[in-house]
C-alpha cells in the first residue's frame, strides 16, 4: 500500500521531494502534538468534572450540616425552655414545702403546748 502512496511522487525533482518530506514530517509532528494536546484536554476535563462533583458533594454536606445545626439549635432552645419551666416548678414546690414545714413546726408546737396543758 505504501508503494501506491509513494507512486505519485515519481518524476518529481529531488528538491521538491525534500520539501514534500519536510512537510510530511511536519504534518506527522503536528498530528502527534494534536493527539497529546487532545489527551491533555480530556485529562483536564475529567479532573474538572471530578472537582465539580467534589464541590457539589461539599455543598450538599454543608447544607446537610446547616440543617442539622438548625435542628440542634431548636432542640437546645426547647430544652432550655423545659429546664426553665422545671426550675420554676421546683421553686414553687420548694416554697410549698417550706410553707408546709412551717405549718408542721407550728402544729408540733401547738401539740406540745396542748400536751403540757393536759399534764397540768
Amino acid at each position: 500500500m505504501s508503494w501506491a502512496v509513494e507512486e505519485w511522487k515519481e518524476g518529481i525533482s529531488p528538491r521538491v521531494l525534500q520539501k514534500i518530506h519536510e512537510l510530511e514530517s511536519q504534518v506527522d509532528k503536528l498530528r502527534k502534538e494534536r493527539q497529546q494536546r487532545q489527551f491533555q484536554l480530556e485529562s483536564l476535563e475529567a479532573a474538572l468534572q471530578k472537582q465539580k462533583q467534589k464541590v457539589e458533594n461539599e455543598k450538599n454536606e454543608a447544607a446537610s450540616l446547616k440543617r442539622e445545626n438548625q435542628s440542634l439549635m431548636e432542640l437546645c432552645d426547647s430544652l432550655e425552655k423545659a429546664k426553665q419551666k422545671i426550675s420554676h416548678d421546683l421553686q414553687v414546690k420548694e416554697s410549698q414545702v417550706n410553707i408546709q414545714s412551717g405549718q408542721l413546726n407550728s402544729s408540733k408546737k401547738d401539740i406540745e403546748r396542748l400536751e403540757q396543758e393536759l399534764k397540768r
